[in-house]
């Protein structure tokens, strides 16, 4: 029987680098893919998980187990995400790229494909104006949004990350 998530971060918290990158393996796809889907930069997301990851580490002996641990790590990543954000908003203003990878999916959770190719041009422009959509929210905003529609989080728990 596999681990809890929990019982790593006990063990973490004790220096185990086999229990860290145990849970490095069960998080790194949604951690990058959740920072990507905030930053909308491969770099930027990968810099930023890897630091979640860093004070994952550093800090697994604050986790009281008050909350689930993704609800815990999860809060650590949108925290690094937001200061990201924040301390590069006037870079991304001045220094806009409109290809700005674009074409890489910010929902990953999408419905089965479409065979009927007028269904499927309708389905592709819905997601884009979704995509859009979230784009324009606030970060505190999106991240919700992203919490939910892709790590199927409940409200509960991003009421938690996001401390409201």
């Amino acid at each position: 029987m596999e681990p809890s998530d929990e019982a790593l971060c006990e063990r973490v918290a004790r220096r185990d680098e086999a229990a860290f990158d145990l849970l490095v393996s069960r998080y790194q796809e949604r951690a990058y893919r959740l920072a990507w889907s905030m930053l909308r930069n491969s770099e930027d997301a990968r810099d930023v998980s890897q630091e979640a990851f860093i004070r994952l580490f550093e800090a697994a002996g604050s986790f009281g187990g008050r909350s689930k641990f993704s609800t815990w790590f999860y809060r650590i990543l949108v925290n690094l995400c937001l200061d990201h954000k924040r301390k590069h908003r006037w870079w991304k203003l001045w220094a806009r790229d409109d290809s700005d990878e674009r074409s890489e999916p910010l929902l990953e959770r999408q419905p089965a494909p479409v065979t009927d190719p007028v269904d499927k041009l309708s389905r592709e422009r819905t997601m884009k104006e979704l995509g859009t959509a979230v784009d324009r929210l606030a970060p505190r905003q999106r991240a919700a949004v992203l919490l939910r529609v892709q790590e199927d989080m409940a409200t509960y728990d991003i009421a938690r990350v996001l401390k409201c």
